[in-house]
């Protein structure tokens, strides 16, 4: 899992999830004698590692590439259900005990909070930044010369067929230069016997051609399944390159490191390399 795609949220999931399974250990009744959760089965299973086990499978779910499912339930929303039960089964032993002690006040406070931010994550935009921030690479400049390439950031590789219009294109005497070099004009006039050989090549050139590239996203965005599942399979974070493999509509097939695809709804103000 891509520790640049945690948010916020799934931060504060974990840590109530570690200060929860410490509390496991501490002093459970207050008592004369001194017994912790796991001195009983109930306790132990149903508080400390019921809250554990649905923080690990909240942020688990996030990194499968397709959703798993578990009496019915994603396994994320699974997850969150096993917090919620810690954190009333907490409630509900700290009013019983009697004598509480810190292994279950702590206890409690932590499955508490581990249940809000299961809860909140998905639907409080401060929550769903990112936990990491990292500033964001600055792609190289277009190479222009003959051997131009295009590709990841600052790669130089040998182009076939430069093409109309190519990234780094200069203008000389009225004439389009492809890939940084003029081309030759026809009877040494720019403008006219030029103009013919230019517009064969663009009309030779695809409408709709579309050349993979390289981009970042400003924040966090979701990965979606090109079979139209509504759930993501993937999250782009910033400050890392992603390949644009095809164009449909106003989304992108974008390729992540380990090989997934999906389509990037939403490409507003990302960075192309």
């Amino acid at each position: 899992m891509n520790i640049r795609s945690l948010t916020r949220g799934d931060g504060v999931v974990i840590g109530a999830a570690v200060l929860l399974f410490i509390a496991s250990f501490l002093d459970f009744t207050g008592g004369l004698e001194s017994i912790n959760a796991w001195d009983s089965l109930s306790w132990v299973m149903s508080i400390y590692l019921a809250g554990v086990i649905g923080a690990v499978l909240t942020i688990a779910a996030k990194a499968m590439p397709q959703p798993r499912k578990v009496a019915g339930l994603d396994l994320g929303q699974f997850g969150v259900a096993l917090t919620i039960f810690a954190a009333w089964t907490a409630f509900w032993t700290i009013i019983g005990v009697g004598s509480a002690g810190p292994g279950i006040i702590i206890g409690f406070i932590a499955a508490l909070i581990l249940a809000g931010a299961a809860i909140a994550t998905p639907l409080v935009p401060a929550l769903q930044g990112q936990l990491i921030t990292a500033p964001a690479a600055r792609p190289a400049a277009y190479p222009t010369g003959a051997n131009a390439g295009y590709g990841y950031p600052g790669a130089q590789q040998q182009v076939p067929g430069q093409g109309y219009g190519y990234p780094g294109a200069q203008q000389q005497g009225g004439q389009p230069s492809y890939g940084g070099q003029p081309q030759p004009v026809q009877g040494g006039h720019t403008g006219q016997a030029g103009q013919p050989q230019a517009a064969d090549q663009q009309t030779a050139a695809p409408a709709d051609a579309f050349a993979p590239f390289w981009f970042a996203v400003p924040v966090a965005r979701p990965l979606y399944g090109e079979d139209g599942s509504p759930t993501p399979i993937a999250e782009l974070a910033p400050g890392t390159w992603y390949l644009a493999v095809e164009q449909r509509g106003q989304a992108l097939i974008a390729q992540t490191q380990d090989g997934r695809r999906g389509v990037l709804q939403d490409t507003t103000g990302i960075q192309r390399g």
